[in-house]
């Protein structure tokens, strides 16, 4: 198994779809490179592997599967979100129950066509950034075996930084998305708050909270996060933002670099030497680097283990701590323990002090695109962090705990390898809902960095080229009579419309026959898991056919959003609610042809 082999989520589904590689093939690939990396530490569960294997072969067979997004791709999970199959624990044994349902994001991914081989090892309930702090394990570093791992999500990080999966899931409180991702030497992605639903998470801070992605490339963490976000009635805290597309780097990039003598590195020359080098390569790309303060920022950092929002990881714990305090790391048990103390009238002086510093954070991007910091100011070793535990963990927070409190969205992104073996790597972090930004520009950093992905030495493929956007040209998503071959798909090439694409809804539709002449169907927008995900096309029409198509269309249908399974959003027929009162409720046939199909040999 050489570097031959596709380990980027894009080389494999690629793979896939041109049968040079079979879903059961790679599953089965997975667990012996599991085999032979013989680090128990990475996974606290894993599945059986025929089991693994049989869904990928089944998953093969699918009609649609070549169109999934996710065809086929071996994915791990953070223990301390919930997937079918596999116990809970955030890493403490005492705590561990079976989930009734997968977490919305795994859930999505399932639709998406990956393949969930195991849930892995954590920082206790997710509290600190070292992959030290847990009783099933210290998960090596995937690059250089006496460094920490990085947590909280340590065994994320490892898995996709030893090539054992393309994708894994982490979760991003004050930085566990994206020091782990700097010490392998991969990409880590931290979503704006609520653009990932958390239902089915263990919160750490739930106010705070992030899944956050690990991937070899940019790309292909915006692939997995394109295929997650989206809103979710089930979390209070979830937001509609979707990614939207990647664009080219824009001509006039303004970073962010703070002031002379405020960068701190706790005497590490080399990550000094690396920040500089890769600020260098910034302005070789055509950015334009713009001082900030950082001090507003670090205060901010301090207020989330000085303040009240150590009160959130109390309540999470607080029945355990009172009946069996013994079950939990010693260094969770003291760090978690005085939220227990903190009064109400702390909380909301922290509370207004935070609003002002996020009014000056606001302030600091109004000439700035994203800031670039590095992602810790330096690395330790396992050794070290056991022998100072806690103030070691605050120092690889510098530049990742203040970024959930102030809503940044954040991308960890390697930038170079030491002399000394150790990675570096710089975060882009910019007001929420500019993901799509980081990722179009972080991606043009890492592949000009020209560094190998992961641990394996395997060279980065050529940047793939963006899709081309023609701003005449308008999608539409259709879901009945307009589909290719049936009665009214000759409205849409009469006016020169295009197939896209085959696809499917995300799986929240319902879909019903109307009582129309001809028959019709209604797809309706229903609660996350109610629904199922519905069969449809894509069509491209002109900005004046568009608007010609759109107002031929009679009542009750209706152009609105539809949510696509990889995330994406498009116009497309939807049916308004009121007319569904004699209407049969087809859902089960997931898509119009097939219903149309039955409904013709009855």
């Amino acid at each position: 198994m050489g570097a031959e082999q596709p380990e980027t989520i894009a080389a494999i589904v690629a793979a896939h779809r041109a049968g040079t590689l079979t879903p059961a093939q790679t599953v089965a690939r997975t667990y012996q490179r599991i085999r032979d990396h013989d680090d128990p530490a990475v996974f606290i569960s894993l599945r059986d592997e025929k089991d693994a294997i049989a869904e990928a072969e089944k998953l093969a067979v699918r009609a649609d599967a070549a169109g999934l997004p996710l065809y086929g791709v071996p994915v791990a999970v953070k223990d301390n979100i919930e997937a079918l199959g596999f116990p809970t624990t955030a890493a403490c044994p005492a705590f561990s129950y079976t989930p009734a349902h997968d977490a919305a994001a795994v859930e999505r991914l399932r639709a998406a066509g990956a393949i969930i081989i195991g849930k892995t090892n954590l920082d206790q309930f997710a509290t600190g950034l070292v992959g030290v702090r847990s009783p099933y394990g210290i998960p090596r570093n995937s690059i250089r075996e006496d460094l920490i791992p990085g947590g909280s999500s340590s065994g994320s990080a490892v898995a996709v930084g030893a090539g054992l999966v393309p994708l894994s899931l982490g979760t991003d409180t004050a930085g566990s998305g994206r020091v782990p991702a700097m010490l392998n030497n991969i990409v880590g992605l931290k979503p704006s708050l609520g653009m990932i639903s958390n239902a089915g998470l263990v919160p750490a801070c739930r106010t705070l909270d992030c899944i956050s992605v690990f991937a070899l490339t940019v790309d292909d963490a915006a692939l997995a996060l394109s295929v997650m976000a989206g809103p979710d009635r089930a979390d209070p805290f979830s937001r509609d933002r979707p990614l939207g597309a990647l664009t080219p780097m824009p001509a006039s990039l303004r970073l962010g670099v703070p002031r002379d003598g405020q960068l701190i590195f706790f005497g590490d020359k080399k990550a000094e030497a690396a920040y500089g080098d890769a600020l260098k390569r910034w302005t070789a790309l055509g950015a334009s680097l713009v001082e900030f303060d950082l001090e507003p920022f670090y205060e901010t950092a301090r207020l989330l283990y000085e303040g009240p929002w150590v009160a959130e990881r109390y309540l999470v714990i607080k029945d355990l701590l009172a009946s069996a305090p013994d079950t939990i790391h010693p260094v969770t048990r003291e760090i978690t323990a005085a939220g227990a103390r903190l009064t109400a009238a702390e909380t909301f002086s922290a509370l207004y002090r935070l609003q002002e510093l996020r009014k000056v954070a606001e302030r600091t991007f109004t000439d700035i695109d994203a800031l670039v910091l590095p992602t810790a100011p330096t690395a330790y070793t396992t050794a070290q962090v056991l022998a100072n535990p806690i103030e070691l963990n605050s120092r690889l927070g510098t530049y990742t705990n203040f970024v959930n409190l102030l809503d940044l969205c954040g991308l960890a992104v390697p930038a170079a390898m030491r002399s000394d073996g150790i990675p570096f790597g710089i975060t882009l972090l910019a007001p929420a809902g500019r993901d799509a930004l980081l990722a179009s520009i972080g991606r043009v950093f890492h592949a000009d960095t020209k560094l190998t992905v992961g641990a394996k030495g395997v060279a980065q493929a050529p940047l793939a080229p963006l899709p081309a956007s023609n701003g005449d040209e308008i999608p539409i998503a259709v879901v009945g009579a307009h589909l290719s071959g049936m009665a009214l798909n000759g409205e849409l090439t009469t006016l020169n419309g295009k197939l896209i694409e085959a696809t499917k809804t995300a799986p929240d539709y319902k879909l019903y026959a109307l009582k129309t002449t001809p028959p019709k169907p209604g797809l309706l927008r229903v609660e996350t898991g109610t629904g199922a995900a519905i069969e449809l096309e894509i069509w491209s029409l002109s900005a004046a056919a568009f608007g010609e198509f759109v107002n031929a269309i009679p009542a009750p249908m209706a152009i609105g959003t539809v949510r696509l399974a990889d995330g994406r959003s498009v116009k497309g027929f939807l049916v308004e609610p009121e007319a569904l009162g004699e209407a049969r409720d087809i859902t089960a046939y997931a898509g119009w042809r097939k219903f149309m199909a039955e409904a013709a040999t009855a």
